[in-house]
């Protein structure tokens, strides 16, 4: 896939910030770590996620 403008670059760091919220919120919620936000701590590390391997990616290719 290649990645040439900003909407697909900002499409994939919301979708991965979504499925952070899924899977990472879902995972502190289920260790009852409901004190710390889990929902906005998945968001912060999907998107964290989302940006490192939209960097990372073209290294390989």
């Amino acid at each position: 896939m290649v990645i040439d403008s900003d909407f697909e670059v900002g499409y994939l760091v919301v979708v991965f910030a979504l499925l952070g919220v899924i899977l990472i919120g879902g995972l502190l919620s289920a260790a009852h770590l409901e004190r710390c936000h889990p929902k906005l701590i998945g968001a912060v590390l999907g998107a964290l996620l989302g940006v490192a391997v939209i960097e990372v990616v073209p290294l390989f290719t």
